[in-house]
Order: C-alpha cells, then structure tokens, then sequence
C-alpha cells in the first residue's frame, strides 16, 4: 500500500492499494466545505489531489491568495499575536509583582486577579512552546512526527486555554457574588475558587488525554479530532463562555439599576460614560468577544475568527494588566508613596555620606580634634608648655 505522506498542506494516511483516500481542505484556506482524494495506484504511489488545491480549497490560480500568499499572511499573523503574547507576558508578570510586594493588596479580589494573571502567562508560554516545538522546523514531516515532547506540548496548550476560560468564568462568578450579596466571607470562597479554576482543567484534560491514547492517538494530537475528543476540551469551553456572558448581562442590568437610582446626583451623560466605562472594563475581564464565534462552526468567518481570537485574544493579557493593575489609583497612589520613600531614602543616605566627609575634611574639625587632643593627653600639654619657655 501507500504510506503516509505529507505534501506540505496536508497529511494523507497510509492507504491499501486502489483504495481512494478523502479528507477535507486543510485549516488554514477560508473553506472547509471542499474536499480533496487521493488515490493509491498500482505502483503504490500516491496519486496527484483531485480537485487540485487551487479549486477545491477556495482560491483559484489567478487569485491573491494562492498558497504562498496565504502562507505569508499567516506568518505576518504569527508576528502579531508574538508580539501581543510578548506584550501580554511582560506586563502581566510586573502586575504580578506589584500585587506580590505590597500587603495592602493581598485581599480576595486581587488573590483571584493574580491566578487568572497566571492562567495568561501560562497561556502566552503555551503558544510559544507549540509553534517552537510544532512549527520550528518547515522541512518537518507533520504525518510521521508524533513524538511525546510534541503531544505534551499540544496537552499543555489545551490546558492553559482551559484554565483561562475557567478563571475568566470565576472572576464573573465573584464579581455576581459581589452584586448580589452584600456581606460575604471572602475567605470562604477563595479555596474553592482555586479549585475550581486549576482543578476542574486538569479533571478536563486527565479526560482528554485518556480518550485521546485509547481512541485517537495519532500525530502531535493536533489534528481534526472525532466528536468525542473534540467535546472534551470545546464543550466545557462553550459553557464557560456562556456563563459569564449571562453573568456579563446580568451584570450590566445591575448597573444600569444602581445608575438609574442614582439618577438625582448628576446628569444622564454622566451616568451613560460611567456605564460605558463599566461595561468595556468588562469584556477583556469576562472575555465577552468569544462570545461571537462561540457557537458557530469553525469555517464561519475564518478571517474575522483570526482578528478576534488570536490578534485581540494574545493582547487580552496585556489589557486586563493595564485596566486592572497599572491603570488602578490605589495601585498608582502606592507606587507614588513608595517611589517617594525611595527618593527619601536615598536623599538621607546621600545627606549622611556626604555629612561625614565634610567632617572629616573640616580645618575646624581638624582644631577640634586637636583641642581634644590637648584635653585629653597632659604629656603634650606639658611638652607644649616646655617648649614655649624654651623658645622664650
């Protein structure tokens, strides 16, 4: 028979001979419906794809977008959710630093704050680690590479989008507790919003990995997966998502009560920038914009799919720092006092050193040790004694 073979687009299975091979068009062209055969002739070679990829897959040979161009765009792609991946990392990691250092912000709500930092940070190193490991090397052989280092790395990139959904959902779920109840011990929910946020992925992905050796252990698990594999990991995904986009409205409703009891103290414009405000600090919190492609299937707005998961969605990290570190002003006013102390700190360091040397260089410091001398030794007071009647 024919073994398997990667063509540069595409990996076909091994096949038996004349045994007709079909599979749809890779992921990275706009439409999924096409689909692409191959057949294993008597000479035990493959045949060439029929339709060819230039009508199957959405573009024709006169088009923009052929395959190199495709593949340019993509990798421009890739330099943008980098950078934001970059971006989100750093900023998240001094976020992380400033809750740390300061007690004034070890409460509840910054403890959860910290965790879904974490739960970005791991995501970033999680996209880093597949392209280095998956897509380093472009002369790679995607059929035959199905190595344990290549499947960890897919496992623990599955992982760090599941954590992420789940304590994007558990800010939600605390800030509705919040809302709704107006004494709550927030210790009492701290342990099991840490369980519930790392413990229910890892039960997710234990699941998904078991199902994956038993059923579909091919490749670096990154292929088109059944139905059962791929609702492991996209089932819980779409509940977290719309969880908190009801949390996300409901929320919102709230806010639009408060403002409208609050209507005699200020104008309505006021009230409608406040409620503005409010809700875009929201979305990158609640990560509302999944909300979109949410439940549709995945060769619905391929592009736009791209702009608003992977181009925003690597940015997402770096924004909910910002709003929600950097752009505080208790946060700010502690930095401020801290940098003064500094400042202080150093000034008398400073003040004392050069205090000290001027001391010591002083002609009349220089009399004084000598008075003290005089005081303090009567063998030179003699001497000095003697030696004036001398001279007289």
């Amino acid at each position: 028979g024919c073994a398997r073979d990667w063509d540069g687009l595409t990996c076909w299975p091994r096949a038996t001979f004349g045994e007709v091979v079909k599979i749809p068009c890779p992921r990275f062209f706009e439409e999924f419906t096409s689909f692409l055969q191959r057949n294993c002739t008597q000479e035990e070679y493959w045949s060439e794809p029929f339709p060819p990829y230039t009508i199957a897959c959405g573009f024709d040979e006169g088009s923009s977008k052929g395959p190199e161009d495709q593949k340019s765009y993509y990798s421009a792609f890739w330099r943008v959710y980098t950078a934001g991946y970059a971006a989100s990392v750093t900023s998240l990691i001094t976020a992380l630093i400033v809750f740390a250092a300061f007690r004034k912000f070890h409460c509840t709500r910054n403890y959860i704050h910290m965790h879904l930092f974490v739960s970005f940070i791991l995501r970033a190193v999680a996209v880093f680690t597949k392209d280095a490991v998956l897509f380093a090397d472009e002369t790679m052989d995607h059929c035959l590479m199905s190595t344990v280092a290549c499947k960890a790395a897919v496992a623990f990139f599955q992982f760090s989008i599941l954590a992420n959904f789940f304590w994007l959902l558990i800010e939600g779920i605390y800030l509705q507790t919040l809302l709704l109840l107006t004494f709550v011990s927030n210790r009492k929910f701290v342990w099991w919003f840490i369980f519930t946020g790392w413990g229910a992925p890892t039960a997710v992905m234990f699941a998904w990995v078991l199902t994956r050796i038993h059923q579909q252990n091919t490749g670096c698990w990154d292929d088109d997966e059944n139905g059962v594999v791929l609702w492991i990991i996209k089932g819980p995904i779409l509940l977290t998502v719309l969880i908190n986009f009801i949390i996300f409205i409901n929320v919102i409703r709230i806010l639009v009560h408060k403002l409208k009891s609050q209507e005699g103290g200020g104008s309505h414009s006021s009230h409608f920038v406040r409620l503005a405000k409010s809700t875009l600090l929201l979305i990158p919190l609640f990560g509302v914009h999944y909300i979109v492609f949410a439940f549709f299937p995945e060769s619905t707005g391929l592009e736009a799919r791209l702009y608003i998961e992977l181009g925003l969605g690597s940015f997402q990290g770096f924004v909910v720092a910002l709003l929600y570190c950097f752009s505080n002003a208790e946060v700010q006013t502690e930095l401020k006092k801290q940098l003064c102390k500094w400042q202080h700190q150093e000034y008398l360091t400073f003040t004392h050193k050069h205090g000290a040397l001027s001391r010591e260089t002083s002609p009349v410091n220089y009399v004084t040790q000598l008075s003290l001398l005089d005081k303090i030794s009567p063998k030179r007071r003699t001497s000095v004694l003697q030696d004036g009647v001398t001279t007289v």
